[in-house]
């Protein structure tokens, strides 16, 4: 019984830590913010401790409804983009042998090693009108003048799949990984096709990973706001931008914080709804 008792004290002692810098790092600021944003804007810098709802009925508008839409618009063919070249990589991956599994793997993954704005800026010179690209159509006959790729809707969603990929190709490839294969043999010796056989076995097997890796990606694309800006010009503006925008340009902290409450119920949403489709408290891909 005292061992018990000691055993326990150790384990609350020893999440102390944890516990404090959660409360220090994440809870404190995320009720900061959470006051801030019923606020009132002060005339020069900050707020003034005034409660008001104007930060979320000014999100009503049309300007701002119409940058969630884009950002959701956005994050969706980011998503399915990801998740249509994502699935197949993941797939043939988890079919590899060991050894040229884990290579493959390590090819995906040693890019990321690199600064994201680094790796942005690479594509910003393969996309520009003197870039590779333009240079190598134009070398091989193809184009008369060079192409528009760059500052565009498309070099961003370029942009977002390249970034997020990664989270869809590793949270499938943990699904697959883990399939029964012996259930696809069986099917296929019932007499069930390969796709019939895909989508009847290998696909419902694979549907936690599918999850898991949507909500990974689509949470985070809403916010990349760095991407829309060097890809797009700022032509492009999402949720991420919209914040930085009202933070730092604007000087509307309540408004910027009403939008940041926002993005994070949003993302609580889609995070909840995973949970309930998938009916695991834990995301497929990651643990």
């Amino acid at each position: 019984m005292k061992k018990r008792k000691s055993s326990g004290k150790a384990l609350s002692l020893g999440a102390l830590p944890m516990l404090l810098w959660t409360l220090v790092f994440v809870a404190i600021p995320l009720l900061y913010i959470l006051w801030m944003s019923f606020m009132k804007r002060s005339a020069t810098w900050g707020v003034v401790a005034q409660f008001t709802l104007d930060s979320y009925q000014k999100i009503l508008s049309p300007t701002y409804l119409k940058v969630f839409a884009q950002s959701m618009w956005v994050a969706l063919l980011t998503t399915l983009f990801t998740l249509l070249l994502g699935y197949p990589f993941a797939y043939f991956t988890a079919k590899l042998p060991r050894r040229a599994r884990s290579a493959v793997l390590m090819l995906l993954v040693v890019p990321f090693w690199t600064n994201s704005l680094v790796r942005i800026y690479g594509w910003m010179i393969l996309l520009r009108s003197q870039g590779v690209l333009n240079n190598l159509f134009l070398s091989l006959g193809l184009i008369d003048q060079p192409l528009k790729m760059l500052y565009t809707f498309g070099s961003v969603l370029i942009g977002m799949i390249y970034a997020l990929i990664p989270f869809m190709i590793l949270s499938i490839y943990s699904s697959v990984e883990k399939m029964d294969w012996s259930l696809v043999e069986a099917a296929r010796d019932l007499g069930a096709s390969a796709w019939r056989a895909f989508f009847t076995v290998t696909l419902p097997q694979t549907a936690p990973g599918i999850m898991a890796g949507c909500v990974l990606v689509f949470v985070p694309s809403v916010g990349l706001f760095f991407i829309s800006d060097l890809m797009g010009g700022a032509k492009t503006v999402l949720l991420g931008n919209l914040i930085r925008n009202e933070l730092l340009t604007a000087r509307d902290w309540p408004t910027g914080a009403a939008l940041s409450m926002v993005m994070m119920i949003l993302s609580m949403g889609m995070i909840a709804l995973y949970k309930r489709l998938a009916g695991d408290k834990s995301l497929e891909g990651l643990l």
